[in-house]
């Protein structure tokens, strides 16, 4: 039986534990520099901005989605940026992936927020199939950016 909940602080190990597996599979452990600490405070800290929700199977827990709110200035309107899905090896092909997109969906047609978005490495061909049979559109017209590390010091430098 599928179970979806709000992570809680006691789960701060648990959710460092998934995201590093995620890593892992990601071929990404490398990249990993986040400690349970970090992810504690950033999910229950006294002003969180990230959040996550833990799907268990048969009350063992099995993976999770870690998310945040963002915002569309064309729709004037928050959505929400999907993080991180990940689902141990063990407990795929359950439905539970989908079981939280859909939670997450509900959310965001709960709360009135404009879209869901997430990425995905294109070399995940099975993610990417999975994403687009649940009715993802793929936005090949868009490349993300990001600057970090030395290259986000220089910047804010400028």
């Amino acid at each position: 039986m599928i179970a979806i909940r709000a992570a809680r602080p006691e789960d701060s190990a648990l959710v460092y534990a998934l995201v590093r597996e995620l890593a892992e599979y990601e071929d990404l452990l490398h990249a990993v520099d986040a400690t349970e600490a970090m992810i504690s405070e950033a999910l229950f800290g006294a002003q969180p901005r990230a959040f996550c929700d833990i799907v268990s199977w048969n009350g063992e827990d099995a993976g999770l989605a870690l998310w945040f709110y963002n915002f569309s200035t064309f729709r004037g309107r928050y959505g929400i940026f999907l993080e991180d899905l990940f689902v141990r090896p063990a407990f795929r092909g359950k439905g539970l992936g989908k079981a939280l997109l859909v939670h997450l969906a509900k959310r965001c047609v709960g709360e009135g927020l404009a879209r869901f978005e997430w990425s995905v490495l294109n070399w995940n061909e099975p993610s990417i199939a999975f994403y687009k049979a649940m009715g993802a559109d793929l936005m090949d017209g868009w490349t993300g950016c990001r600057v970090s590390d030395e290259a986000l010091r220089r910047l804010a430098g400028s």
